[in-house]
């Protein structure tokens, strides 16, 4: 049987934590941001099913991963440097990580949205 009480209070926790990443996170705020535009375009070019999906799982990714990398910061930030010297390498990775699933997404997104612009013009 499902706990409605219990329920509300996990969608409560997840928007608490989503409040969170968007106040403290820059890089979330630009991501957040990056997604608007690309939704934006994809109604203004009236971009397929298939690309619809495409663009969807690309945000997705990109920002289940820029939450990942906040909390393996935070987490890695506990031991702090001195503790131990792989700190800074899980850190830069976890960016690597990030940046390469942007990277990524914006190649996508110029494939799907490049032919849209070329026949508008």
């Amino acid at each position: 049987m499902i706990r409605f009480r219990r329920l509300l209070k996990s969608f409560k926790y997840s928007f608490t934590g989503l409040g969170s990443l968007i106040k403290k996170e820059q890089n979330f705020r630009i991501h957040i941001i990056a997604s608007m535009v690309v939704i934006i375009l994809g109604f203004y070019f009236q971009i397929t099913i298939w690309e619809w999906t495409l663009v969807i799982l690309m945000i997705a990714m990109v920002l289940i991963l820029e939450m990942l990398n906040t909390v393996f910061e935070r987490f890695v930030d506990m031991l702090k440097p001195r503790i131990h010297h792989y700190v800074k390498e899980i850190k830069d990775v976890m960016s690597a990580i990030v940046f390469t699933a942007a990277l990524t997404s914006v190649i996508i997104g110029l494939i799907i949205f490049v032919p849209h612009i070329i026949e508008k013009m």
